[in-house]
């Protein structure tokens, strides 16, 4: 089986974030013997929908986390049982299996409990109550299956016998004594003990030892709504085996009393339970309780973290839940080193252009492959959005060189198709202010300070003017909730040049002194800032490094 290696940019991705995670899989697929999983941590965008819509790429998975969840664990899949399967079916069923528990459920699925090799014992030490078959229900195909029985007759109005059992190795008076109308009676094949049995308006005779059945003694049972069995086990065997008949439903722990787990529940979270109870085995029940496995604490014990290549980012605060549990491959990035730390040696290449795809692509130029028109259009995508078809101060000649080449391989025009990605990409029509702030938004810690900043890129500012006064309001609540000391909204005008900074927090000055502005009602324009990562927090930690 392959490996699964998740590709993932960081949260609240961008064009970038997205299509680098999508060619970089791709590449990973083309030269490893590997699964490699492209998955994103937010909403696309609609600069990048426009992307994946235009090149006919699916957008990647919605993940929230690595952490290890129950459903990634290696369960025990046995098929479940019906709650109507016999005790000596569930028994072979388990030994097959070397397994010492069973889900059982319903006609779809729908978790009713577990039967285990205690059940099974538990309820055959109960030989000694002769009504079981009648209170657990047992149906004649049952007593067939385990008595590896021939059917002679069968009353089809009344499927269950309600009587208890006995063994009529008596004399014919003593059958009569015992017997009482409804019993299920085990015989031989003494015709005068077998015409007392019907008589006396038995519910079942089972004749034991392989014996075949006079036509006088059918026809008379047949009359009397007596239903017949031919068993090849002696009296004395089918007496002791009757009793695995009983439908599993009788003995099983019905699912109040059963310790069971979710599959959406991580494991470390299920692994406290487990320690404190002594249970062989849980059930794994899905989000519509239907069962689908078991674990032990095997299974715990052998699991494995999940492999992840990060793209796009190598700061812990913009990246996936449950990083620290995942076995971290690579990083490939264009911006600053920052916190992310790893217990082991890992490939990682970070270079400074203007755009990840253009690592990606060149590592594919590099390696002799040349990437699909999908994928080449996907990446000139990501090149075209991060440097703002270079005019963002991180562009370099590298990226124009890729870009060109990327351009050939997917048949663009760039100009025109630049155009029209950020013509869709920066309308704000339909959108909350919460959805604008947040769809390309990251937090950084500089020395001691918690920052946030999120960046719009748009065709008109002025267009923004009228939810203004609504977008300081959750700023500020956002920076309150979530304990920022500086919130900064970059509404970056592609064509003018330049960004126009909202700013709420604690700290206002920092921005002041970061970009020598002066905020009125928390807003400032600062021309030709255009790039969040080499214009916006070099300067902004500078400014905090000075306090």
């Amino acid at each position: 089986m392959k490996d699964i290696i998740y590709v993932t940019g960081h949260k609240n991705p961008d064009t970038d974030s997205i299509c680098s995670a999508i060619a970089y899989a791709e590449f990973k697929n083309k030269t490893q013997d590997v699964e490699a999983i492209p998955i994103r941590l937010g909403n696309i965008s609609k600069e990048t929908q426009f992307a994946l819509d235009y090149f006919k790429v699916k957008e990647p998975k919605l993940i929230d986390t690595l952490k290890t969840k129950v459903k990634d664990l290696d369960m025990d899949k046995a098929a479940p049982l019906s709650p109507d399967v016999s005790l000596k079916t569930a028994w072979n069923i388990l030994k097959k299996n070397n397994m010492k528990t069973v889900t059982v459920v319903n006609g779809d699925d729908t978790f009713l409990g577990v039967v285990s090799i205690s059940n099974l014992t538990s309820a055959y030490m109960d030989i000694w109550d002769n009504y079981i078959l009648g209170k657990s229900g047992t149906t004649y195909e049952n007593i067939l299956d385990t008595l590896s029985g021939k059917a002679i007759y069968f009353n089809e109005k009344l499927p269950n016998f309600k009587g208890k059992i006995i063994v009529a190795a008596m004399d014919p008076a003593g059958i009569k004594e015992v017997l009482e109308e409804g019993d299920i009676a085990i015989c031989g094949n003494r015709i005068d003990a077998q015409e007392i049995i019907i008589d006396g308006k038995a519910s079942l005779m089972i004749v034991a030892g392989n014996h075949e059945i006079d036509s006088s003694i059918i026809e008379k049972a047949t009359k009397q709504g007596c239903s017949i069995i031919a068993t090849p086990y002696d009296s004395f065997t089918a007496s002791r085996m009757i009793i695995q008949s009983i439908p599993v439903k009788y003995v099983m722990t019905p699912k109040d009393d059963v310790i069971f787990f979710k599959t959406d529940e991580f494991v470390e979270d299920i692994k406290n339970t487990m320690t404190k109870t002594r249970f062989r085995s849980y059930p794994i029940l899905d989000a519509n309780n239907k069962a689908i496995g078991a674990i032990s604490r095997f299974h715990l014990i052998s699991q494995s973290n999940k492999n992840v290549i990060l793209v796009d980012h190598n700061e812990r605060s913009q990246s996936i839940n449950g990083l620290e549990d995942a076995h971290i491959l690579e990083i490939i990035d264009h911006h600053r080193l920052a916190d992310i730390q790893t217990g082991h040696p890992i490939y990682f290449r970070n270079e400074p252009v203007g755009c990840t795809a253009t690592i990606v692509a060149s590592m594919f130029f590099e390696n002799g492959i040349r990437p699909s028109k999908k994928i080449a259009g996907l990446l000139c995508s990501a090149i075209i959005s991060d440097t703002l078809l270079f005019k963002s101060p991180t562009s370099t000649n590298i990226d124009k060189l890729i870009l060109n080449r990327l351009a050939k391989i997917a048949d663009i025009n760039v100009e025109t198709y630049a155009n029209e990605m950020f013509k869709a990409g920066t309308s704000l029509a339909g959108k909350t202010v919460e959805e604008i702030f947040n769809q390309d938004f990251k937090p950084f810690t500089i020395v001691d300070k918690k920052i946030g900043v999120g960046q719009v890129s748009t065709m008109d500012i002025d267009g923004f003017e009228p939810m203004k006064e609504k977008m300081l309001d959750y700023m500020n609540n956002k920076c309150s909730s979530e304990d920022y000391d500086s919130l900064i909204l970059m509404l970056t005008d592609i064509m003018k040049n330049g960004s126009q900074l909202i700013v709420v927090g604690k700290k206002l000055d920092f921005v002041e002194k970061a970009f020598n502005v002066t905020l009125e009602n928390n807003t400032a324009y600062v021309p030709n800032l255009l790039s969040r990562k080499k214009q916006v927090i070099p300067p902004l930690t500078a400014a905090v490094e000075q306090e």
